[in-house]
């Protein structure tokens, strides 16, 4: 089988995880990296591959068969058009762009050209949110009541002084770290029908937020709460949990995750299930039958590199399409109007 030659745009953080994975991937090849900062230089001095300032000047010389896009938010609705102009498919990092209005701009592009555009949401290849996913739909937690999720971790200032856009309003963790919670509770939970917010930069004193509290409202009558902090001394993030990205340090003893219904309730990632072993019997006096599922652990952004050489080849459909993109965008949008606004604002 042919390799695939693909180019990552941006050498930030998330750049090189995507750089490493696709010179570690056997179907493909690193074709290029476009990235305009200086230390860029050095990562395509490393790695043997052309550096480019701009897609542009890529495009110009270069065609290779898949681009990922890992640049700032920005610059996503740019980028995506050139390459959907160029017939290159794409695979565009969380969020699809930084408005609703310029991720539906991509879709609409996407479906005119016939480009396969996808949205890295990579939590979606998770094996472990497929579990928790399949306990769920296959009812084993009842008719679903409520969940209760936390994001609370904290950032250091070189993250901020690598990024200073990061700490200017859409830098912030509403839109960098809780789309992907989002995400994870469309697929356990269903469609959000409504949010209200709050949100604070007290304790960092950005112009954008450090801290948030979310409530929520699904189309199948549950409700859920969600803490989110990038200023946090706490290990109930999803990345600190599940064990899935060995730069972070592991607390396998947290969850992020507690999803109830009236049969009983799953905690995720340590996948520990509780339900009533006698459902006509149920009661807060009764005990629980008590069981932690096996599950496989697996990294998601690896699989989400092979499902988009699959898509390429035309071998496969993506995971996470840029319309499911745009729909978590959507829920994002809504949460900071709720925050800003005070208001309680309905999908």
């Amino acid at each position: 089988m042919q390799r695939l030659r693909i180019a990552v745009a941006g050498a930030g953080a998330i750049g090189r995880r995507h750089i490493d994975l696709v010179l570690q991937e056997r179907g493909c090849e690193l074709a290029a990296i476009v990235d305009p900062a200086t230390s860029a230089k050095e990562i395509a001095s490393k790695t043997g591959v052309p550096l480019f300032s701009s897609l542009i000047e890529l495009l110009a010389r270069e065609r290779p068969d898949g681009i990922i896009l890992a640049t700032p938010n920005s610059l996503h609705l740019a980028q995506g058009m050139a390459s959907i102009a160029a017939g290159i498919p794409a695979l565009i990092e969380k969020p699809i762009a930084d408005t609703v209005e310029a991720g539906q701009q991509l879709c609409e592009a996407a479906e005119r050209a016939k480009v396969a555009l996808m949205t890295g949401h990579h939590r979606q290849y998770s094996p472990i949110m497929a579990k928790a996913v399949e306990i769920v739909r296959n009812g084993r937690l009842g008719r679903l009541v409520a969940v209760v999720g936390t994001a609370m971790f904290y950032k250091p200032d070189k993250y901020f002084n690598d990024g200073p856009w990061r700490r200017q309003p859409g830098g912030g963790p509403i839109l960098i770290n809780l789309i992907h919670e989002i995400g994870n509770l469309r697929a356990l939970c269903g469609e959000i029908a409504a949010v209200q917010a709050m949100a604070s930069q007290s304790a960092r004193g950005f112009p954008v937020e450090d801290t948030a509290a979310i409530s929520l409202r699904f189309a199948n009558g549950a409700l859920g709460t969600f803490m989110l902090s990038d200023t946090a001394g706490s290990a109930r993030s999803w990345e600190q949990t599940s064990q899935e990205d060995k730069n972070y340090s592991n607390y396998p003893d947290e969850d992020c995750y507690v999803v109830a219904g009236t049969d009983g309730s799953l905690a995720i990632p340590t996948m520990r299930l509780r339900t009533y072993a006698n459902k006509a019997d149920r009661s807060w006096y009764k005990p629980f039958r008590s069981e932690t599922v096996e599950i496989e652990r697996a990294d998601p952004l690896q699989r989400q590199l092979e499902n988009f050489c699959a898509v390429i080849r035309g071998e496969a459909e993506p995971v996470v399409t840029a319309r499911e993109g745009v729909q978590n965008l959507r829920v994002i949008d809504a949460i900071t109007r709720a925050a800003r606004d005070g208001v309680a604002i309905s999908l």
